[in-house]
């Protein structure tokens, strides 16, 4: 197949008037093409339509985007608008995703290989760009799928590509419905437009497939349909929606592998071996996003509570004594399981708690602003503490003050002391640390 454009051709950008080259051919799509290239000194991506999705509204949205500017770095945003009388068509120039970013979709295929704590961190940032998008610039994405979410698998950094469909909440204007699979119920039946609302049902699917591996309708139900076709995923995703850990109808339940006899596990066998692995408070949103949220628009989960419970999950993140792998730990538990690997009892680890939350203590544990105080929530930019061992005995550990300021702790016996910067006090059970705005006190 001919590309659309040419390496080395040349165009001036529509609003800066920047000189823009035409690069290598990376990828096409259902709209258009996209292209490595220049604008002036820096490398970006540019994306050309097809001459039949090169339509005068989707310009004049492109136009309103540039100029609305993105809602965070994360978004790789059009930057201007590309065209020329001698071509057909236009482009937009956008910020160029960096190799080490890898598709969702990727993660699912077990392409790449990730670990809970990245992926926690990947659905927190998730959550809180989509916050901002739909909050802060009053938008809706339309598209949240595995085709436009990119994520970073030691560290979870994420970028959002794809964001030309972007229109305002609720707009009929865009010709955009959504990636069969992602889209809400009303959206499949006709009823809706894409909004916010329907935003969050994709998210959430976004988030069952990251942690679960799984589709959150497909179960029981598929195994009586021989082709997965637009008719069957509109009565799955659409008319006659069931969450596969429904715990009111199990008709639609998960199927494990032993039980698929095609032996294929699209019927929810990952789902169903991994969702044992996360705590309660994490399955207990996705129960209620594909139930209540499944029915009603307006009682869906919202980014913020997605935020923090990744947040909360990132901070439960062990490793297995035995094998290293990370497992998860529930406070909330009465025992402990066994690692997901190798199959070993997993140790009780001591936990800092903070109110109602706690983090799971380990070599790598690193305390932040947003753990100790209220009015820097998310704040990940520099720890406030961290575990190090002692200096002449390897095997005590303890948690040290990185801050500028003293902290106030309370020893088990009934005892105070100060720790000052730079200073550890031990990890025993009962010692409790008064930051300021906030008391922690170490648990077994």
């Amino acid at each position: 197949m001919q590309q659309l454009l040419q390496t080395g051709q040349n165009f001036t950008t529509e609003l800066s008037r920047l000189p823009c080259q035409v690069g290598p051919f990376l990828g096409g799509g259902g709209q258009g093409e996209v292209y490595k290239a220049t604008l002036g000194s820096s490398t970006v991506a540019l994306k050309w339509y097809f001459e039949k999705q090169a339509t005068p509204e989707q310009r004049q949205a492109l136009r309103r985007l540039v100029e609305q500017g993105p809602p965070t770095r994360q978004f790789l945003w059009p930057l201007d608008l590309v065209s020329d009388p001698a071509v057909p068509g236009y482009g937009y120039v956008m910020p160029l995703r960096e190799p080490r970013y890898k598709g969702l979709l990727d993660l699912v295929m077990r392409k790449v290989e990730s670990n809970f704590k990245a992926l926690a961190s990947a659905g927190m940032q998730l959550s809180h760009n989509f916050l901002e998008l739909h909050v802060t610039k009053g938008s809706c994405y339309r598209d949240i799928s595995f085709g436009n979410v990119f994520f970073e698998p030691s560290t979870g950094e994420v970028l959002i590509c794809d964001n030309d469909n972007v229109t305002a909440d609720g707009s009929s204007v865009g010709g955009v419905l959504g990636t069969p699979d992602f889209m809400a119920p009303e959206v499949v039946r006709g009823e809706a437009n894409p909004s916010r609302a329907t935003d969050l049902f994709s998210l959430a699917v976004l988030f069952f497939y990251m942690f679960f591996n799984s589709h959150p309708l497909y179960g029981r139900r598929l195994l009586g349909i021989r082709c997965l076709d637009l008719p069957a995923k509109t009565l799955l995703c659409g008319t006659k929606p069931l969450f596969i850990f429904d715990p009111d109808n199990r008709e639609n339940e998960a199927v494990p592998l032993e039980e698929d006899p095609e032996g294929i596990g699209d019927a929810g066998a990952n789902a169903a071996v991994l969702w044992p692995l996360y705590p309660a408070f994490f399955r207990d949103l996705f129960v209620e996003a594909f139930t209540t949220g499944l029915r009603d628009p307006s009682r869906r989960t919202q980014e913020s509570i997605w935020r923090r419970a990744m947040a909360r999950l990132r901070d439960l993140v062990i490793h297995c004594t035995a094998c290293g792998n990370q497992n998860i730990h529930d406070p909330a538990a009465p025992d402990t399981k066994n690692c997901w690997s190798c199959g070993q009892k997993l140790h009780r680890p001591i936990c800092l708690t903070l109110g109602k939350d706690a983090v799971a203590i380990t070599p790598e544990t690193r305390i932040f602003p947003h753990h100790i105080n209220p009015q820097k929530p998310f704040d990940f930019s520099a720890p406030v503490g961290e575990i190090a061992q002692h200096p002449q005995n390897p095997a005590i550990w303890g948690l040290k003050n990185t801050t500028s300021a003293p902290w106030n702790v309370t020893m088990p016996d009934g005892s105070s002391r100060t720790v000052d910067p730079g200073r550890s006090v031990s990890l025993a059970p009962g010692v409790k640390i008064h930051f300021g705005l906030t008391d922690g006190t170490f648990v077994a």
